[in-house]
């Protein structure tokens, strides 16, 4: 025994190292090697390194792996060398039995690549197994009469080795009567069969022992015995017989177990014990015996387990039927099994990759997977498949392998997460089909900028907002995620009146809200455009841009401010002109305001705040114009005192007050002469004047009457001509004769005659007040002094002899009026309307606010002189066409004069002294002097 397993071992060795290192490649991407069985483990079995192109470093770098298909895993790799080496002891018999060739197959993994490569290594046989009988002991009878040449059948042996290393010759022990016949099946088993070669007698030998052996072709040789005791038997003359030679039969797999497969029938013509027939298996395996039932005395034959096709196909048995006389017949069982669609497909994730950015490009591999069906033939084909609503697909690889690819780019901001099912089918019938399920995160990139919901933004506010006020709020939208979609807001850089817009607005980078940063204007500052960027914080970063129309609203916080008449700056009160002719209706001044303010804010409506004579003036509503609401009576004062008062409509309204001192009078020496006698008005709280006031009062007019008495009788006795003209010539005796008697003279001529008395109420320190001269108010225009005081002209001697009626006043020059013309209404057709109704035509409206605004500058600034036109109150050069928008502040935009839709027409005749229907008394006068 010991040299047999020396002998064992040094064909081992040999058969090693004659097929250590075959290797072989067979089609595309398949590598095959040859191995004997029976290797130790860890045995050189190929360089898979070299073959696969690499070098022995790089298998673990790029993760090459062995991928089994599901059974034990038999070879494994060595890193640092490159090897393909055994995982344990290989046995073929046990992988291959009885097959010609034994092929184990398994797949290499290249991670880095995911590409997969098939390898096939063939297990070589060794002669490691003996030839086995069953029984180490079998009795055969025969019949003493059996003729020559009978044949007895004999037990074979089996050896699971193959090729040479199997069963190859039996030998029988010498022996008189037997020989030894060896018959070849169609499987290749060698089948023995003892022939009777001498007639037997039962009297002299009962038993006859032989010894059979196998042997197999391997070297050595192997072999084995069994012990043949053949018994001698009365004679039995007729053997039994099968109705047929070979049974077939076909079940499918999932039959229950202890079905009846079929009943063998044999016959035997004998009696008795010699007709008695006995059904059993000859030679069967235990494989045989484990799966089907034979009763020994009907012949059936059942199963005992459930049958698999998967792990045998059919079952070939040979089934004996032997009568009491020891005569038998044999017949072939082929029982087939028929596959049925018993197992359900799997799927063998082999590489995974469970997430994938959102720009990788089509074709990309997410998985590599494997699909396995324990079925055969149609039961055993599998179709996989995904739903078609993905991005992806199916490409088969290597044997049953798969990729799953993508078809196209990927976009996280429409999926960010898939969930892969994979199903597969087979063809079986019914279908059995099974499903994987992979999940795919899809990882975000920057690929979408910041994006706002509207095109453009505006907003307003109030002006004189406190600093630091919240203005508004916006937000940008980034689909993307992480910081890719987290936004930063700032303000691009710009200038707004050169100054930077960072100095006006602010803005929270992480809130996108705008704060104010100082407190808006609105006569300074209407609208401001911005620009706002959005950014995220990918990499790299994108943004866009919005604009934003930040308008300020105004607010009521700028009170009417009055134009003319001018506020005086010394203390004196502005005086108008009203003849004793005047009728309702008569225009004695204007007043013109105007409000920095706009809309609503700056619209103004004018009211008679108080008058010293209630009743005798109106004031119009949205004109501003002064006029007599009743004739002038004798009693009525000759100073009156008004109080205007000007209000906005803002919420809550502003207003302005100015005070206008009306002269009752026809001409400038009545004017100058009344001025001495005028007596202020008291006013309601002046009425506990004390006496040393009242007497004081009296002692001034006294004195002032009789110094007036006195210069009219030196100029009486001067000229010699009419008492009226010496009592007005001596008052002006100091004046240079002059042609040409303005603004200076007649300002200096009142500054010395004219006097407001202040009375104060309830105090004995009420004084006097002498005015300064207001160069602010012009009364009386230089044509009118002209036409009317021959006292400031020196040669009126002798036109005073040729027209005699000099000595009376002319009547009122009406010229000083405005004509129909010159009033406000469409084309100087109508009178203004004073019912509060607003204006419609705006243009002309603004016009005419020009043309009023332009005279009262000029007027505030001292410019024009007191002579403008006839009977005018120097307002002939405020409503004359010299004076166009150039001259005027710029208020249209924000001031809205109401009371009148159309412009002022040119009185040309009127304001260049031209006389009118009326004055022909002045008008000889007049050409009178310009002779001289």
């Amino acid at each position: 025994m010991t040299n047999l397993s020396r002998r064992r071992g040094c064909g081992e060795l040999l058969l090693l190292f004659m097929l250590l290192g075959t290797l072989c490649k067979t089609g595309s991407g398949q590598i095959r090697y040859s191995v004997p069985e029976e290797l130790e483990k860890g045995s050189f079995v190929g360089n898979i390194a070299k073959d696969l192109g690499l070098e022995p470093e790089e298998l673990v770098e790029r993760g090459v792996r062995v991928v089994s298909k599901g059974r034990t895993q038999l070879f494994s790799l060595k890193p640092r060398s490159g090897s393909l080496v055994t995982a344990d002891r290989i046995d073929r018999e046990e992988l291959c039995a009885q097959s010609a060739q034994c092929l184990v197959s398994f797949n290499i993994l290249v991670e880095s690549k995911m590409k997969i490569y098939g390898v096939e290594v063939e297990i070589i046989d060794i002669n490691d197994n003996f030839p086995r009988f069953r029984d180490e002991e079998l009795k055969v009878k025969v019949n003493e009469n059996a003729a020559a040449g009978t044949r007895l059948v004999l037990p074979f042996a089996r050896d699971a080795d193959v090729g040479v290393n199997s069963l190859q010759s039996y030998q029988l022990s010498t022996n008189l009567h037997f020989s030894l016949d060896v018959i070849s099946g169609t499987n290749g088993q060698k089948y023995p069969e003892l022939v009777l070669e001498q007639p037997l007698d039962r009297e002299k030998e009962t038993v006859h022992d032989l010894l059979l052996t196998a042997l197999d072709g391997g070297d050595p040789v192997l072999s084995g015995t069994t012990h043949i005791r053949v018994m001698v038997l009365d004679a039995n003359d007729n053997a039994p017989l099968f109705t047929q030679s070979e049974y077939r039969v076909s079940v499918p797999e999932n039959i229950p177990v202890g079905t009846q497969l079929l009943t063998l029938t044999a016959t035997d013509p004998d009696e008795g014990i010699n007709g008695k027939l006995t059904y059993s298996f000859r030679n069967e395996d235990d494989k045989i015996s484990e799966t089907f039932r034979l009763d020994s005395n009907l012949g059936e034959i059942s199963t005992m387990q459930s049958l698999d096709y998967e792990e045998s196909r059919f079952y070939l048995m040979e089934v004996v039927a032997q009568d009491g006389g020891a005569l038998f017949a044999s017949a072939k069982v082929l029982v087939s099994v028929q596959d049925v669609n018993d197992n359900v497909p799997k799927v063998i994730l082999t590489s995974l990759t469970s997430s994938l950015s959102e720009d990788c490009l089509p074709g990309t591999v997410i998985a590599l997977f494997s699909v396995h069906d324990g079925d055969s033939g149609e039961n055993g084909e599998i179709a996989c498949s995904i739903p078609r609503n993905l991005p992806f697909k199916l490409e088969k690889s290597v044997d049953n392998y798969y990729h799953l690819l993508t078809t196209k780019a990927l976009d996280r901001e429409e999926i960010s997460d898939y969930n892969i099912t994979i199903t597969v089918t087979d063809h079986g019938t019914p279908p059995l089909s099974a499903e994987n399920h992979i999940s795919l995160k899809v990882v975000d990139v920057n690929d979408n900028p910041p994006a706002f919901p509207h095109a453009s933004y505006s907003t307003s506010l109030p002006e004189n907002n406190p600093r630091g006020i919240s203005i508004f709020s916006m937000t940008a939208l980034d689909p993307d995620s992480g910081d890719n979609a987290r936004v930063t807001y700032s303000l691009v850089k710009g200038t707004f009146q050169e100054v930077p817009l960072s100095s006006y607005v602010s803005i929270n980078s992480d809130t996108g809200v705008l704060y104010a940063l100082q407190s808006f204007d609105y006569e300074q500052l209407r609208d401001l455009q911005l620009w706002v960027t959005a950014r995220d914080s990918g990499n790299p970063p994108l943004s866009s841009n919005v604009s934003l129309s930040l308008f300020v609203l105004d607010q009521n916080d700028n009170a009417p401010e009055i134009l003319y008449p001018a506020l005086p700056t010394d203390g004196s009160t502005g005086v108008e002109l009203a003849p004793h002719s005047a009728e309702p209706g008569y225009l004695v001044t204007k007043v013109v305001a105007v409000d920095r303010d706009s809309g609503q804010n700056a619209w103004l409506s004018y009211r008679l705040l108080k008058a010293s004579e209630p009743g005798l003036f109106s004031v119009g509503l949205h004109t501003g114009e002064v006029r007599t609401a009743r004739a002038l009576l004798d009693r009525d004062a000759l100073k009156q005192s008004l109080v205007v008062a000007v209000q906005d409509h803002g919420q809550p309204p502003l207003s302005a007050t100015v005070t206008l001192t009306v002269a009752v009078a026809d001409n400038i020496p009545e004017v100058l002469a009344d001025l001495g006698s005028i007596k202020t008005t008291a006013d309601p709280y002046d009425s506990g004047l004390t006496l040393y006031l009242v007497v004081a009062v009296a002692s001034v007019s006294c004195v002032f009457l009789a110094f007036v008495i006195v210069l009219l009788a030196l100029r009486l006795r001067h000229w010699h001509k009419s008492r009226l003209l010496q009592a007005s010539g001596d008052g002006l005796a100091g004046l240079p004769a002059s042609h040409d008697v303005g603004m200076n003279g007649v300002q200096a001529f009142l500054q010395t005659y004219s006097h407001e008395v202040s009375l104060t109420a309830d105090s004995r320190k009420s004084h006097l007040i002498f005015p300064q001269p207001n160069y602010t108010d012009m009364l009386i225009s230089e044509e009118s002094c002209e036409k009317s005081d021959p006292l400031l002209i020196s040669d009126k001697v002798n036109a005073s002899k040729e027209e005699p009626g000099v000595v009376q006043q002319a009547p009122p020059n009406t010229d000083w009026r405005f004509s129909q013309a010159q009033r406000p209404g469409t084309s100087g057709s109508q009178n203004g309307d004073d019912t509060g109704t607003w204006p419609n035509n705006q243009f002309d409206t603004e016009m005419l606010q020009a043309m009023i605004l332009a005279s009262a500058s000029e007027a505030a600034d001292g410019s024009s002189t007191l002579g403008g036109g006839a009977g005018t109150m120097g307002l002939s050069a405020r409503y004359g066409p010299q004076f166009t928008l150039q001259h005027v502040p710029d208020y249209r935009q924000n001031v809205y004069i109401p009371g009148s839709n159309a412009t002022l027409t040119n009185a040309a005749g009127k304001r260049d002294g031209k006389a009118p229907a009326g004055g022909n008394g002045n008008k000889k006068k007049s050409g009178k002097k310009e002779k001289k």
